[in-house]
């Protein structure tokens, strides 16, 4: 998946939303976590841009080590949110437990990953996902039409164009940023006239976005 696609419209909601001080936890470094991540640095950046802010992001240089839940992961959280990170992008599957309890605990907000965890945690303002139903059907559907030889043993990267990759719309609770908003960039970057960038190497701060990697 173009991970780096549905990272992107989650920091821009984010900052849309009138957070400034933003959060990146990963659970390993893997292609699709840190294209969800750079996705999500691009997307909070531009945001920001456009509005005319300075958005301040703490990252997760070691990816927390692990998909799992931990105690650890949940003080480094709540370290986070006590000294003034607002939003955590919780990025690999069960650690949004311990990113979503320390969001509780200290009155903070979380980015859900891959499906929407809105119904997990009230903690939750969007989710970064990709259309696993939409990715089924639509490889069930090659099964069905005879063409499964297209893609059978070949490796597919799907996004935008495909319906497979964005943000849950049947829960929407962005005030400052509308459905109707948020089509039209998905609009852009299924036609190719919004391009976001997958090259991780190029992570860095921008005039509108100051890094912090935490090593």
């Amino acid at each position: 998946y173009q991970e780096e696609l549905c990272g992107y419209m989650a920091g821009y909601a984010a900052v849309k939303l009138g957070y400034k001080n933003l959060g990146f936890l990963g659970g390993m470094s893997v292609p699709a976590v840190v294209r969800y991540g750079y996705g999500f640095v691009q997307g909070a950046s531009a945001a920001a841009a456009e509005m005319g802010v300075k958005v301040e992001m703490n990252y997760s240089w070691l990816y927390g080590a692990s998909f799992s839940a931990s105690t650890e992961l949940q003080t480094m959280a709540s370290g986070w949110y006590e000294n003034g990170t607002e939003a955590i992008f919780a990025c690999g599957g069960n650690m949004f437990q311990s990113v979503a309890a320390a969001a509780a605990a200290n009155d903070g907000a979380v980015v859900g990953v891959d499906v929407d965890q809105s119904s997990q945690s009230d903690t939750v303002i969007t989710s970064a996902m990709k259309g696993l139903s939409a990715s089924v059907q639509w490889a069930c559907g090659k099964v069905y039409d005879g063409s499964f030889d297209e893609i059978g043993g070949t490796f597919v990267t799907l996004g935008a164009k495909d319906n497979a990759v964005g943000l849950p719309t049947a829960t929407w609770s962005l005030t400052k940023w509308t459905v109707d908003d948020y089509n039209a960039m998905l609009a852009k970057m299924a036609d190719g006239s919004l391009v976001v960038d997958n090259d991780y190497s190029k992570l860095d701060s921008t005039d509108s976005l100051t890094l912090n990697l935490v090593k």
